[in-house]
């Protein structure tokens, strides 16, 4: 695997006992925990192949799996996989860094229709491995397909840094907004949700 995410780096002991916790309250609670799998769903096909990249609980990859698709899940954290796996059983939930991402290796050579990285991965990513990790999650994806990618811009991350990745990844930004519900961007936004695809190739 890479380096240490700063999932693992710049959290408290627990932390991942702690969002396990947190994650199921708020699903006892009927708190909505499904805006960015709706609209995953409303932008792909009927019985589509996502990648749910950061899976971590299987919160997003788990209920596009109950909308139809074909799931593939990958984590870094091993305690979050097996959580998924027990919560959300039916897609595929794998250990894997996504700076090093490899599914065909994995048994899963075919391509996915999309990618999502929700809850914040970007910012939880080894330092210096954003490139590679938007690189290697678009290698997986169809030419035709998306990656959308969601943080929270307060934090390390500015958009213009994210921006700058994307280019480097050998993707482009289709579309942003500040919200998973489609709000619209702006500068002053506190979170940014912004749909990733290959760069379109010119017609002959």
């Amino acid at each position: 695997m890479g380096s240490a995410t700063r999932w693992i780096t710049d959290t408290r002991e627990g932390h991942s006992a702690w969002y396990v916790d947190r994650m199921r309250g708020l699903a006892a609670e009927g708190a909505d925990l499904a805006g960015e799998a709706r609209l995953v769903d409303a932008m792909v096909p009927r019985r589509a192949r996502i990648l749910d990249a950061g899976c971590g609980t299987g919160r997003v990859g788990g209920e596009l799996h109950a909308r139809g698709h074909t799931v593939v899940g990958v984590d870094a954290d091993p305690s979050l996989v097996d959580v998924a796996r027990h919560d959300h059983p039916g897609p595929r939930w794998l250990v894997a860094d996504l700076a090093d991402l490899d599914l065909p290796g994995q048994g899963e050579p075919e391509p996915f229709d999309a990618a999502v990285l929700a809850g914040n991965v970007m910012l939880f990513l080894a330092p210096r491995t954003e490139v590679e990790v938007l690189r290697r999650v678009g290698a997986h994806v169809r030419p035709d397909g998306f990656v959308v990618v969601g943080f929270d811009v307060r934090r390390h991350l500015s958009i213009d840094a994210f921006d700058r990745y994307v280019g480097q990844a050998g993707l482009e930004v289709e579309h942003r907004f500040a919200t998973w519900d489609l709000r619209r961007w702006h500068e002053g936004a506190d979170f940014s949700v912004s749909v990733l695809r290959h760069p379109s190739r010119p017609r002959r």
